[in-house]
């Protein structure tokens, strides 16, 4: 009797995502995960302490260069409270946005001999920082406590926030990873683009200090929905803009679709060129 046999080919369609051969393939994405969480933290003397100082360390530099020196207004917030808040967003999505723009040049030797949805890999970078995200909210949670800050019921929507944060990250990370394959080059203007992103984002300034003419232009950029939300359900101390959190939304979906399509169009020579 002869053996079933299995061709594998490219997709036709550029909006077929393989979810049931990614959900097929959910152990490797479990795997891959836990394997970029071990990586980071091998042979480490502070170990997961590194997931607290670098939000700690640069809420202290921002905390006197722009509440000390600057005097930047934090909408009625103590300082460091106000950009620890908005950092631990950002620094999620810039370790995810950093990771998965080269997760497939990295993996270049499982790509080339093993199948697999490549999708996959991108997935797997996004998620693995949310660990150190989660231990460096336990210490946001001891912030709000010494600052006498409570929590208000806008707290049940920082999931949301943190999604859209995962979703904004992954639609970056398409783009540049599957470009990063053909022109490796990207992965050198990667932090350059981190840090201009990093100012042109709400983190050590509120969106108040925006002309409200000029706030529908400025929510072109995707973080900052993100981090207007996140500190609102977080902190609660006046309410959203709405409309910049709705602009940003809108981005990030466009983002998001525009990054499936391009990468499930390169995708078909990724095992070629890499």
């Amino acid at each position: 009797m002869t053996p079933p046999s299995i061709v594998v080919q490219p997709s036709t369609s550029l909006l077929d995502l393989e979810l049931p051969a990614i959900w097929q393939h959910r152990e490797l994405l479990y795997f891959l995960v836990w394997r970029e969480v071990k990586v980071r933290y091998k042979q480490t003397a502070l170990g997961v302490v590194w997931a607290l100082l670098q939000p700690l360390m640069t809420m202290a530099i921002f905390t006197v260069i722009f509440g000390l020196l600057v005097k930047m207004p934090s909408d009625g917030l103590p300082f460091p409270l106000f950009a620890y808040a908005a950092l631990l967003p950002w620094t999620y999505f810039s370790e995810a946005m950093s990771r998965s723009s080269v997760s497939l040049v990295g993996d270049a030797q499982l790509i080339r001999k093993v199948y697999f949805p490549r999708l996959i890999m991108p997935l797997s970078a996004v998620a693995s920082p949310a660990v150190d995200f989660g231990l460096a909210f336990v210490l946001l949670l001891g912030m709000m406590t010494w600052y006498g800050v409570n929590p208000t019921w806008g707290i049940v929507l920082l999931p949301a926030f943190l999604l859209l944060a995962l979703i904004t990250a992954l639609a970056v990370g398409l783009w540049l990873s599957a470009l990063n394959v053909r022109y490796r080059d990207v992965r050198h203007t990667i932090p350059f683009l981190t840090q201009c992103w990093m100012y042109a984002s709400p983190v050590v300034y509120p969106v108040s200090i925006v002309p409200e003419g000029w706030r529908t232009l400025y929510a072109i950029n995707p973080m900052v929905g993100v981090i207007e939300g996140f500190r609102w359900g977080l902190l609660g101390n006046e309410s959203p803009d709405v409309g910049v959190i709705a602009v940003s939304t809108m981005v990030i979906i466009g983002l998001l679709i525009g990054g499936l399509i391009f990468f499930k169009r390169m995708e078909q020579t990724f095992a070629d060129v890499i």
